[in-house]
């Protein structure tokens, strides 16, 4: 019975004794093996240094240069609207006509009137010259001659009155009045508008005062059109709201073929005097955080073991102008200095990784459609 006891003893021992041995080569096996991160897959930028043209940027609305709502200056009838609705007219030119009949039938009569005492002057006149009469019948036939030529000036400037002309070359808007109806001195009749050149009004914040001058070249966005319109400042107001502490800036832009029109709400940048240098990265490069905006600057790193590896440092850095894909680095970076480009949220620092360039996000400055 011991024997057997003992066999069975000896043989449960030879087991552990095996298997210990087994997990002893499977340990040393696992602990000779690299358990390290595999790379990641990342493209890289070299960041550049540039020259941005600053510019200051607003918001703006489209003004005419000349724009009136023409209005009737006496009372009357309309019996003719000689410039319909969007139609180009030159100054002076006929616009609406009010009804003059009664006004031109008196003309004719102060007119007869006027050639009457005109006739009688110069017979007052040849008979003062010969003493045949008094100097008061000469005075009175020369008085009653310039109140009738002064009679027929009154009804030829209510005829005038009452056809309304374009003060300036422009566009006429959309007609207010119809044929055959009253209007009353005053009463709106039509609107007019220079657009060509057409004006920007737009508000800068003070401090930016001292930067902008007369003839600096601002471009302005419209949503309608794709290209941006290029103009000029023209005047800076000479005070600042009190109220919002801006003050307010007008800009001229060329519009020969009237595409920008008045009330149009713009984008406008005014560029500023050329600063320094600015190093660029794209935007895709910046990992984004509360705690602060950093980039992972790719260079060579040793392991504990003393073995070399590509990987990246994080870097905080101090962000300023965004242009298109490409956002300017005011501090931490480093013109040269090569960076991750693209997959910059699986990283972290001295992470490895491995550069494949094949695929590189956009990098335009002035990307088409525009980035908004």
């Amino acid at each position: 019975m011991l024997k057997k006891f003992a066999l069975a003893l000896t043989g449960f021992a030879v087991l552990v004794v095996t298997l210990g041995a087994v997990k002893v080569a499977q340990i040393k096996q696992m602990s000779s093996m690299d358990h390290s991160v595999p790379p990641s897959s990342v493209a890289t930028f070299a960041a550049k240094a540039v020259e941005w043209q600053p510019t200051l940027k607003s918001i703006g609305t489209l003004a005419p240069v000349e724009g009136v709502t023409v209005s009737a200056d006496a009372d009357g009838t309309i019996v003719r609207i000689a410039a319909e609705s969007g139609t180009a007219v030159k100054a002076g030119d006929l616009l609406v006509e009010l009804d003059t009949s009664v006004e031109r039938a008196n003309l004719v009569s102060t007119e007869a009137t006027a050639e009457l005492n005109r006739i009688n002057l110069e017979r007052a006149r040849d008979l003062w010259n010969r003493q045949a009469i008094a100097k008061s019948d000469f005075d009175a036939a020369d008085a009653a001659a310039k109140q009738a030529v002064a009679a027929v000036a009154a009804l030829k400037a209510q005829i005038a009155k009452k056809e309304v002309r374009a003060p300036f070359a422009g566009r006429v808007g959309i007609r207010i009045v119809n044929t055959g109806q009253f209007v009353a001195r005053g009463q709106a009749l039509l609107p007019l508008q220079k657009l060509d050149p057409i004006f920007v009004n737009f508000s800068i914040p003070q401090r930016y005062l001292p930067a902008l001058s007369p003839g600096q070249s601002v471009a302005v966005a419209v949503d309608a059109y794709e290209k941006p319109f290029a103009g000029k400042i023209t005047a800076i107001n000479s005070e600042v709201d009190a109220a919002t502490r801006n003050v307010s800036v007008q800009a001229t832009i060329a519009n020969p073929g009237e595409t920008l029109r008045s009330g149009m709400f713009v984008r406008v940048e005014v560029e500023l005097p050329a600063g320094e240098p600015l190093v660029v990265v794209p935007a895709t490069a910046i990992a984004y955080a509360s705690y602060g905006n950093s980039v992972y600057v790719v260079e060579k790193m040793k392991h504990a073991d003393g073995k070399e590896y590509v990987g990246v440092r994080q870097q905080f850095v101090k962000l300023g102008a965004t242009r298109g894909d490409l956002v300017a680095v005011t501090s931490g970076l480093k013109a040269g200095e090569e960076i991750v480009s693209a997959g910059v949220f699986k990283l972290r620092n001295g992470a490895p990784v491995q550069v494949n360039n094949t695929v590189q996000p956009t990098s335009n400055p002035a990307p088409k459609p525009a980035n908004t």
